[in-house]
């Protein structure tokens, strides 16, 4: 449907209105129990959004991207507070990574124009599918290693923002499954991961918003890469249930909370196996 079409069917304006109103309650839900960005929910979702509003997909694509990028900030920092209010957020992790993760966004921007996207999505589907496993299938196994070290530190956190630049997503997920291999409680790395979001959508946000700057075939509302309208449905109901998702995380046990990341993690796998069919 093309935008002078939705725009003469009021029904067809209400049900997307109400579409990215539900996304925004998922996504910060997702965001409080998981310590992800909900980018797995909230790219799709804007992206059959634009779609219907008649943009072209090669603008529609970095437009979700970028748009879910911005709205993974708010959230992040909320889901991030929340946990270190219940004093499960680890700073020193966050400092040990903020240059890594800099570093791998700058080079998931650079990476970008050169490679294709595909090939990251199917190394993240095949980690993401095989952790999803691990945890459903041997709940109680024991991590791989206790500890990263720092050059541990500075590779994996420079994989966490150059897989999350390339793909769209916060890296919460990637840097859950990271923490969690090397010994990190299911709560511990949740909180922690929520900060990485934070390191990740904001230079993510910005080099969007750059990059469409000016770009013929966005809609008036764009901010470069990033629709104001969609962050104005989506935020509120994102905020609002962030929280909800933080008290979800520490009511649960150990053994639950795993097995419900294995399940998301599964869900990420087969949404990017879709989209690279």
């Amino acid at each position: 449907m093309g935008l002078e079409a939705l725009l003469g069917d009021p029904s067809a304006l209400v049900m997307l209105a109400l579409t990215l109103i539900g996304a925004g309650a998922a996504i910060g839900v997702l965001a409080g129990l998981f310590g992800v960005g909900g980018g797995a929910i909230s790219v799709p979702v804007f992206y059959e959004s634009f779609l219907r509003f008649g943009l072209d997909p090669d603008r529609a694509m970095p437009l979700a991207v970028g748009t879910s990028l911005a709205m993974i900030v708010p959230t992040a920092i909320l889901s991030a507070r929340s946990h270190a209010a219940k004093g499960a957020l680890d700073m020193d992790q966050l400092r040990a990574w903020t240059l890594p993760v800099l570093g791998g966004v700058i080079a998931g921007s650079v990476v970008a124009r050169f490679a294709p996207a595909e090939v990251f999505q199917a190394v993240f589907v095949a980690i993401s599918a095989t952790m999803a496993a691990r945890l459903l299938l041997a709940a109680g196994a024991k991590p791989i290693r206790d500890g990263m070290g720092r050059v541990g530190n500075l590779g994996f956190g420079a994989l966490v923002g150059l897989l999350s630049a390339l793909m769209g997503i916060g890296g919460g997920a990637i840097s859950n499954l990271i923490l969690t291999l090397h010994g990190w409680t299911m709560h511990r790395a949740v909180a922690t991961s929520a900060g990485v979001g934070v390191l990740v959508a904001v230079p993510g946000t910005v080099g969007y918003v750059l990059a469409g700057w000016g770009q013929p075939g966005l809609p008036p509302d764009a901010l470069g890469y990033v629709s104001a309208s969609a962050l104005v449905l989506t935020l509120p109901t994102a905020l609002l249930t962030t929280r909800l998702g933080v008290r979800f995380a520490h009511a649960l046990d150990q053994a639950t909370l795993k097995r419900l990341f294995g399940l998301f993690l599964l869900a990420v796998s087969i949404r990017f196996v879709i989209a690279l069919l």
